[in-house]
């Protein structure tokens, strides 16, 4: 038992493992309604995807916040490339791409459920999802667009001037902080619309 728990993947794998024996035992127990595949398990399943990728995406931002760039004056000079060089490069390729997989699974939710283009007009009724939709958005441009590009040049990962690589760490941290901001009333507004918060 201990070898699956030394590597990351077979830890996946298991988890993989242990949740299709639940959904077995759940569908065998209820008339198997996961066998049907019907358009509300699609729908359930495109709703776990997205889950999972938020909470990595959401995860490894307020990783970034809450821990890595508080403590990384706290760290003596000679370790800090151990970061720079190996954990933020690692936590950001998750980051990008988690942030991609919680859009593009929340639009196919969003199709697949019909109220995308209400959500994203910010019609009455699915007008606290569409704010969630809207912001999510937002904050995944700025892991692209902004975050994404000038971690590179503060990580070395793109050589420039020192004085480049400063206002590029800076805009980073900035941006970064701003999507903080935003994830809050972003995850309220996704939990509001089926369970009531506004």
């Amino acid at each position: 038992m201990g070898a699956v728990f030394l590597s990351l993947g077979r830890t996946v794998i298991a988890g993989l493992v242990l949740l299709v024996i639940i959904i077995v035992l759940v569908g065998a127990t209820t008339g198997s309604w996961w066998i049907r595949g019907d358009h509300a398990w699609g729908a359930f399943f495109m709703r776990w995807l997205h889950i999972l990728s938020g909470v990595m995406w959401i995860g490894l931002l307020w990783y970034f916040n809450f821990v890595q760039t508080p403590s990384m004056p706290k760290i003596p000079d000679e370790q800090k490339p151990a970061i720079s060089k190996v954990i933020a490069p690692e936590a950001l390729f998750w980051f990008r791409w988690a942030a991609l997989s919680t859009v593009v699974t929340g639009l196919l939710l969003a199709m697949m459920s019909f109220y995308l283009v209400p959500a994203l007009t910010l019609s009455p009724g699915v007008r606290p999802i569409g704010i969630g939709m809207w912001l999510g958005l937002l904050m995944a441009f700025n892991v692209w667009f902004i975050i994404w590009p000038n971690q590179k040049k503060a990580l070395g990962i793109v050589v420039v001037e020192a004085a480049e690589k400063a206002k590029a760490a800076r805009m980073a941290t900035l941006t970064s902080r701003f999507n903080t901001m935003a994830s809050i009333p972003m995850l309220f507004c996704m939990a509001a619309q089926s369970h009531g918060g506004f």
